[in-house]
């Protein structure tokens, strides 16, 4: 894997760090493909819980492509083909992770970066966060899938809004769209995203899995949609030993250790 995307762990808390702060993370084709590796392999470990995407140098989260690589990477129909490819592999993995992904925004967050954030469950940011999608302003076309998710997120006038003037977006705004959950002090945005991740790791990972799996089949057109593996889901909460360790928890006024089973 590339030294610019690296990975840490913490208990049950996966991260993955775009880590090319001299270009605020900036992103090639090799460091998405080394995100979507990273992603294939953690979405089956069963130690995760949490998985959390941030970007080093805490001045920017991703600031979208690295431009200076656009001649190699983005200048043919076919070099452009592969390159959106792997970038919709990468928000796909995330989007159908199977366990919570947390955005922490710490500065900039532009183009694929807002893509990137849009993929994850929850997305938090520090007060000074930028955010753009300077698309017009590049010429650049964007696919069906990365309309639509911004669209889910903040509706379709605030997604015109945001590709039509390329202009800069402050957090405050961003978070009046809906587009980020919270609005954090810079210097606690890390302190607080490990604080909500802490919390979600202790939850039971069964019914998490089970919630985010209908949540996502609820954004879905009606012929794509499983509700019989959704109800499957459900019953596995129930079957789960999880759910005697939470019924006994709760009847004993302690706290449950769930174990995913």
């Amino acid at each position: 894997m590339t030294n610019k995307i690296l990975q840490r762990r913490e208990g049950p808390i996966a991260h993955i760090i775009f880590n090319q702060p001299e270009k605020r993370n900036a992103v090639s084709l090799e460091m998405w493909t080394a995100v979507n590796e990273a992603i294939t392999i953690l979405a089956t470990d069963q130690s995760v819980r949490v998985l959390m995407l941030s970007g080093a140098g805490g001045k920017s989260f991703v600031a979208g492509a690295d431009i200076s690589k656009f001649e190699s990477e983005r200048a043919s129909k076919e070099a452009v083909a592969e390159y959106n490819q792997m970038t919709k592999k990468v928000y796909d993995g995330v989007a159908n992770f199977p366990k919570p992904t947390i955005a922490q925004i710490d500065g900039f967050c532009i183009g694929g970066g807002v893509g990137l954030a849009a993929s994850c469950d929850m997305r938090f940011c520090g007060t000074a966060s930028q955010f753009a999608i300077p698309a017009a302003r590049l010429g650049l076309g964007y696919e069906y899938e990365g309309v639509n998710r911004l669209v889910q997120i903040i509706g379709p006038a605030f997604t015109k809004e945001v590709f039509f003037t390329a202009r800069r977006f402050s957090a405050q705004e961003m978070a009046s769209m809906g587009f980020v959950n919270k609005v954090i002090d810079d210097k606690d945005l890390a302190s607080y995203c490990v604080e909500v991740a802490d919390m979600i790791a202790a939850n039971a990972p069964l019914t998490i899995e089970a919630t985010k799996f209908i949540a996502n089949q609820c954004i879905l057109e009606e012929s794509e949609k499983d509700l019989d593996a959704c109800n499957a889901k459900v019953m596995t909460c129930f079957e789960s030993a999880d759910y005697i360790e939470g019924r006994r928890a709760f009847m004993e006024k302690r706290t449950p250790i769930f174990e995913g089973k």
